[in-house]
């Protein structure tokens, strides 16, 4: 059994400072894609893992009021676009509260449409088109458990990262 009474330890910091502490983890930056008849949508998000080899099942948390966690549900569709080095446009354009909505969202974005009917970014790292089977609400997010229906990946790029609060750059250690 979980013994769920708060120690003082965990009362002792404050959001910002799990945020902090959070930051220090390297992540990879992705682009999650949804399409619906009517039209695509994007969204930066780098709260995305691996989940199962067999089946093949990747997951995604998205902020639970977002725009982006209500289309996915009802599109019951998503890809990751695993952005390179070179695409941190792309992660601040999808990222941005400013960027074009509905039938414009990819005017001006290179890609193609993946199995699902997903965007799927050209450039990117990788990528991975998914069919969702589970949503999970937890906290303040929702976790969307996808199985991968189609992935690529282009060893030549090299992946863009995110570590406190910046964008970061591969690089082999020496």
């Amino acid at each position: 059994m979980v013994d769920t009474a708060q120690s003082p330890a965990t009362q002792a910091f404050t959001a910002k400072d799990f945020r902090n502490a959070l930051g220090a983890f390297a992540t990879g930056v992705t682009v999650i894609t949804t399409a619906s008849a009517d039209h695509p949508y994007g969204m930066t998000a780098n709260a995305f893992s691996s989940l199962s080899l067999d089946p093949p099942l990747i997951l995604v948390c998205v902020k639970g009021q977002a725009e982006g966690s209500q289309i996915i549900e009802k599109n019951g569709v998503f890809a990751v676009n695993v952005l390179g080095a070179d695409q941190e446009a792309l992660s601040r354009y999808f990222s941005s509260k400013e960027r074009p909505r509905g039938a414009d969202a990819f005017k001006e974005i290179s890609h193609r449409r993946g199995r699902s009917g997903s965007p799927i970014l050209e450039g990117a790292a990788a990528f991975l088109d998914c069919r969702l089977t589970v949503r999970h609400p937890a906290g303040d997010h929702i976790i969307f458990i996808g199985e991968v229906l189609e992935l690529g990946v282009d060893p030549a790029v090299e992946p863009l990262l995110f570590h406190l609060g910046r964008y970061r750059y591969f690089r082999d250690a020496e």
